[in-house]
């Protein structure tokens, strides 16, 4: 939108601060390649747009807004004489794509002092090219700064996810490692007894009868119940007294192993009752091992699921295999990641999910999603254990309007009123020298509200602080810009 042109007087444009100690050739060149613009109430640029002019209010009302989930969210609204925005990076030229990164507004009738872009960048770099030197010394030291720390920052929780990862790995593999170890003892000892069987007086349909005992208790062992503690040792006792009264040698050594297997006092009798008094003790042998060896597969089994299930939330968690952007479920997301880091959690912090399953997928980049939500439960984790080390970390999903509300609520002390409006800056950081990076929040914000045109904001009092992440449920991807690649 363009104003109305009007006159340019020097000696007001030497009264805005900006220029008030120029010598009066140089108002007199402003005057001369800048224009006086008036403007009606309306827009007079719009974010995004490129950056061609600077502008300087000489009287009249602006008001300055951010895009933020396809809202304009006002950032300020001022009748000081002399404020500016625009193409203010112009000094810089090329080296930057120049956009405007706000939209203005004005609300009365409005008169700007305007310089063209590239007759700002020419007359900052011939008056004041020591400053136009620090300037951009500030600005791609700041961009190399963030980028380096950023990518210190993604390495960490890199390396934080890997130990944990390798710890998780660790406990099951080490058990089936132990667990093949036993079974292969368990299976000799099988053998052995197997053939004392066999050379003894016994008849083909007893060794028949004894083989199908030992088919129908593998079964049982398949199916076995969880008992409560007070359930278990009153069997185990009743199991004892059972093998001792027929004759059976450490009887209570073989209790625990039975009852973990399903087996109880009506089972023995059934087997007493098919092999015979004189086969039993080598049956009843043959069959503690024949329950040993199928808990021991069981046992391997189950850690080598959880090495699998592990190896599949890695997956899920990095996305390697994965389209970058693509309509994701997000608590498949949320899984993953509390899976990853589930070493770092702990056991002292309880993990509540509070998941509305019925909420449809959303269109995203998950792994960047993945990236917050590893920012803000590791943010939750830490406040928790700077008090005492205790406490319950909450993930809520949840339908608002037409977005998914993701909650990470924790218990710690919570986040001090002076500087909730500090959090999400770039480099701030309430942890120890050495322990954070302060770009976290910074880089969950640019994911979420930048590439998914979400919200994320905070909520917080002591013993209650929540991050809620707000996604819409359509969207389409956005264009990356330099910047945002950078």
């Amino acid at each position: 939108m363009s104003g109305r042109l009007m006159p340019c007087n020097p000696t007001e444009i030497g009264s805005l601060f900006l220029f008030e100690r120029l010598e009066p050739e140089q108002l007199a060149r402003l005057c001369h390649e800048g224009r006086v613009e008036l403007f009606e109430p309306g827009p007079v640029y719009t974010e995004g747009e490129p950056a061609t002019c600077f502008f300087v209010m000489l009287d009249g009302t602006v008001v300055l807004s951010r895009r933020v989930a396809g809202d304009d969210i006002e950032v300020t609204r001022t009748s000081q004489r002399g404020v500016y925005a625009g193409a203010m990076q112009a000094y810089l030229g090329d080296r930057v794509r120049q956009l405007y990164n706000n939209s203005m507004r004005v609300t009365e009738p409005t008169r700007f002092f305007v310089l063209p872009a590239d007759t700002f960048a020419d007359i900052m770099s011939e008056w004041f090219p020591m400053a136009v030197h620090l300037l951009e010394g500030l600005f791609f030291g700041s961009k190399s700064t963030q980028a380096a720390v950023g990518q210190r920052e993604r390495l960490l929780a890199l390396g934080s996810l890997s130990a944990g990862l390798t710890h998780e790995l660790n406990n099951p593999a080490a058990a089936a490692v132990r667990a093949t170890a036993t079974l292969r003892e368990r299976v000799a000892k099988m053998r052995h007894k197997l053939a004392v069987i066999a050379e003894g007086p016994f008849s083909r349909d007893a060794l028949a009868d004894l083989v199908e005992i030992q088919e129908r208790t593998a079964e049982r062992v398949a199916k076995a119940p969880a008992l409560s503690p007070l359930e278990a040792a009153d069997r185990e006792d009743a199991l004892t007294d059972w093998l001792d009264d027929h004759g059976i040698d450490n009887g209570w050594q073989l209790a625990p192993t039975f009852v973990q297997a399903g087996l109880d006092v009506d089972w023995l009798e059934q087997v007493g009752a098919a092999v015979g008094a004189e086969i039993l003790p080598n049956a009843i042998g043959w069959l503690n091992y024949t329950v040993e060896t199928e808990l021991l597969m069981n046992e391997i089994e189950d850690s080598t699921s959880r090495i699998s299930h592990l190896v599949d939330a890695a997956k899920q968690y990095s996305q390697l295999d994965r389209a970058p952007y693509r309509v994701v479920d997000v608590h498949e997301l949320l899984d993953s990641t509390l899976l990853m880091l589930s070493g770092k959690i702990g056991p002292r912090i309880e993990v509540v999910k509070e998941y509305d399953r019925t909420l449809p997928p959303v269109p995203a980049y998950p792994a960047e999603l993945n990236q917050v939500w590893t920012n803000l439960i590791d943010n939750a984790v830490a406040a928790i254990n700077s008090a005492d080390g205790e406490g319950t970390l909450t993930v809520r999903t949840a339908a608002d309007h037409e977005r998914i509300l993701v909650e990470f609520r924790d218990t710690g002390p919570g986040v001090a009123p002076e500087i909730r409006d500090r959090i999400f800056d770039p480099f701030f950081t309430t942890k120890p020298v050495g322990e954070g990076t302060g770009l976290g929040l910074d880089i969950s914000w640019r994911i979420v509200v930048n590439k998914h045109h979400g919200t994320l904001r905070v909520e917080s009092v002591p013993g209650d602080t929540r991050f809620q992440v707000l996604l819409p449920l359509t969207a389409e991807p956005p264009a990356e810009t330099p910047e945002e690649a950078a």
